[in-house]
């Protein structure tokens, strides 16, 4: 309760099934009103998780602190820097999550911009995978990734969807101006609302027998396209 009222954000809150009392319910009103994801489940995974004292309850902290979207865009702009984001719609594992904010950092992204819900947790094990890029790289957690890619759009930045399959190849995509790069789960890929939404659809060549590449390299390779055409 501390921790929210401090302005901290837990990632989410499992609570004890059962559980009552005054504390209980000004906690579950403060969960409820900002948004947090919850989740009743028995005391017997409680206590899998900690065998300290948790009263009921757990909260899963993040190690980074996140960045306001809207806030960000304006000091790019006034560094005199062209904005290359990039969405990451429902990475689940860790460590493809820390392997692309690595690749992010070294190709020069400004920020990486993640969904509240359904996603991979910025824990100790992410971070290690990025080799600490999370810790350095801006990260933008939003409640609702449409309405990001919309006010993106809105303020002149062109959203191109990364896919397995697309009539357009990467090295046919023009990157050398305001961008935000998509990048979807390992195994449902972008969500057809946010591939509905997006300016342009790409795919990365392939050349070989197997169909498709690991999320966290397929990030590295356009990435470091954008790169390529910003550094011509």
């Amino acid at each position: 309760m501390e921790a929210i009222k401090g302005g901290e954000k837990p990632e989410k809150v499992l609570i004890q099934k059962g559980l009552k009392g005054e504390n209980f319910q000004e906690l579950f009103q403060m969960i409820r009103q900002e948004k947090i994801p919850f989740q009743m489940v028995p005391s017997e995974k409680l206590n899998r998780i900690t065998r300290k004292n948790h009263q009921g309850v757990i909260a899963f902290v993040s190690l980074v602190t996140y960045q306001p979207l809207d806030g960000l865009l304006p000091m790019i702009y006034e560094r005199g820097e062209t904005p290359l984001l990039m969405i990451l719609d429902r990475v689940t594992d860790v460590r493809n999550l820390g392997a692309i904010a690595r690749s992010a950092e070294c190709a020069g992204a400004h920020a990486l911009i993640i969904p509240e819900k359904g996603m991979a947790p910025i824990s100790a094990d992410a971070i290690k995978a990025s080799a600490g890029a999370l810790s350095r790289i801006p990260v933008c957690r939003e409640a609702n990734i449409l309405e990001s890619i919309a006010f993106l759009q809105a303020s002149g930045i062109r959203v191109t969807a990364c896919k397995e399959r697309a009539a357009k190849t990467i090295y046919q995509s023009d990157f050398s101006g305001p961008q935000t790069i998509i990048m979807g789960s390992e195994d449902k890929g972008i969500s057809p609302a946010a591939l509905k939404m997006a300016d342009e659809e790409v795919a990365i060549p392939m050349k070989g027998k197997i169909a498709s590449l690991n999320v966290s390299v397929s990030a590295g390779i356009v990435l470091f396209e954008a790169l390529r055409q910003r550094e011509a």
